[in-house]
C-alpha cells in the first residue's frame, strides 16, 4: 500500500477499505439497478445517473484531514456515492420520496441543502441522503454486510449540476477570499440559473395543465374551443373520428384497415385552413358523403384488400380542396405535404382531379 503519511489508525482504515472494496462495488451495482428500475416504473426521465467508489488516494486525503472522527470504515458514509440528476425540481422531490419509501435513511447525517438559501449556494442546492439498503428490498445470503453499508445519495437538477461543475472547473469556493466583483458576477449568474430552474418547472406544469384541459374538452366534445395543435390532434385521433367513414370505404372491397401515421396530416389540415378541432368536424360532416362517393369511384372496380387508416381523412381533404377551388395545384400541394416532394405527386394530383370531374360535387 502506498505511503500516504497516515497515522496508524488511518492506515488500518485504509487497509480495511482495500479489503472490502469488492463489497462497495457489489453494492454500487445493486443500488444502480434499483434506481434504474424505479425511475422507469415512475416514468422519471433522468439527465444522468452517476455512481462511483471513492478512490484510495481520495479516501487517504480524507483520513489525513479528519480520520480521528471515524471509529471504523462503516462510519465513512460516502465511500459509495450515487448522484441522480433530474431535469426538474419536482422530479428531485419525487426521487426523494421514492428513496424514502425504499431505503433506510440516516436522517441525522442527511441534509437538504436547498433550504440553506445562501446567496451563492445554487450549485450546492442538492438533497444529500445517507442510505442503507434494507433486507426487505434486497438481500444476498453470501454478503449480508451489504445491508449494513451506508452510501451517499445526491439528488439535484441538471442546471444545479452544471453550475456546480463550472464552479469546480474555475476553482471557485465561496469561503476563499476573491475580489468582490467575482462574487457579485457569480451570484448574479446563480440567481439567473435558479430562476431558469424554477421557470422550466413552471412552464412544464403549465403545459401539463393545458394538455389536461384540452383533453377534457375533447372528451366532452367541445371541439370548437380546442385549437388544432400536435397535442390536441393526438387526443382527437384517440377518439377515432374517421372510423365510421373508414369502415364504409373498406366495405366497398371488404378491405382490411391497416394502422398508419397521421403525422403529416396535421400540417395539411393547417394548410387548408383548419384552426380548431371543430373545423375538422365540420369539414368531415360537410364532405362525408362526397368523400365516400369518391372512394367508391376509385375502388369500385378493384380488389384492393388493404387500406390505410388515413383513407377517410385523405378523401375528405380531396373533396374539401376541390370544393374550395384549389384544383390540381391544391392537390399537388396536398401530396407534397403527405408524401414529401416527389415527381409522382403531379401525376397523382392529375389522376384524382380527373376522377373528381366525373362526380357531381364539383358542380355544387
Amino acid at each position: 500500500m502506498k505511503d500516504y503519511g497516515l497515522d496508524l489508525h488511518g492506515e488500518m482504515l485504509l487497509e480495511e477499505y482495500n479489503s472490502q472494496k469488492h463489497l462497495f462495488l457489489l453494492l454500487k451495482n445493486v443500488v444502480v439497478k434499483i434506481f434504474s428500475e424505479q425511475m422507469a416504473q415512475s416514468h422519471i426521465d433522468l439527465n444522468a445517473m452517476e455512481a462511483r467508489i471513492k478512490r484510495e488516494d481520495s479516501l487517504a486525503g480524507k483520513l489525513r484531514r479528519k480520520g480521528s472522527k471515524y471509529q471504523s470504515l462503516r462510519d465513512i458514509t460516502d465511500i459509495l456515492g450515487v448522484r441522480l440528476i433530474a431535469f426538474y425540481n419536482e422530479d428531485v422531490d419525487r426521487i426523494a420520496a421514492i428513496t424514502e419509501s425504499l431505503f433506510d435513511i440516516d436522517w441525522a447525517n442527511s441534509v437538504d441543502k436547498r433550504n440553506m438559501h445562501q446567496f451563492d449556494s445554487f450549485g450546492y442546492n442538492s438533497l444529500h441522503y445517507i442510505c442503507k439498503v434494507p433486507a426487505s428490498l434486497y438481500s444476498d445470503p453470501e454478503h449480508p454486510e451489504l445491508n449494513e453499508i451506508r452510501f451517499e445519495l445526491q439528488m439535484r437538477t441538471a442546471l444545479q449540476h452544471v453550475w456546480s461543475a463550472i464552479q469546480h472547473d474555475i476553482g471557485y469556493k465561496s469561503e476563499i477570499e476573491t475580489p468582490m466583483e467575482y462574487h457579485r458576477s457569480l451570484s448574479r449568474l446563480a440567481g439567473m440559473l435558479e430562476l431558469a430552474d424554477n421557470e422550466f418547472s413552471r412552464i412544464r406544469n403549465s403545459i401539463a395543465d393545458y394538455r389536461r384541459r384540452m383533453q377534457s374538452l375533447v372528451q366532452k366534445g367541445q371541439l370548437e374551443e380546442v385549437p388544432l395543435d400536435g397535442d390536441t390532434f393526438s387526443s382527437y385521433l384517440a377518439l377515432h373520428p374517421f372510423e365510421k367513414l373508414n369502415r364504409k370505404i373498406a366495405a366497398i372491397t371488404q378491405a382490411e384497415i391497416q394502422e398508419a401515421s397521421f403525422d403529416h396530416y396535421l400540417r395539411l389540415l393547417r394548410e387548408i385552413g383548419m384552426k380548431t378541432l371543430g373545423d375538422i368536424e365540420r369539414m368531415m360532416s360537410n364532405n362525408f358523403d362526397d368523400a365516400y362517393k369518391m372512394a367508391l369511384f376509385q375502388l369500385g372496380s378493384t380488389d384492393i384488400d388493404i387500406l390505410s387508416e388515413t383513407v377517410g381523412l385523405q378523401n375528405i381533404c380531396f373533396v374539401h380542396i376541390l370544393k374550395s377551388g384549389g384544383g390540381k395545384p391544391g392537390l399537388i400541394q396536398m401530396f407534397n405535404i403527405i408524401n414529401g416532394m416527389m415527381p409522382q405527386n403531379e401525376a397523382l394530383a392529375a389522376m384524382v382531379y380527373e376522377q373528381a370531374t366525373r362526380l357531381s360535387f364539383l358542380d355544387q
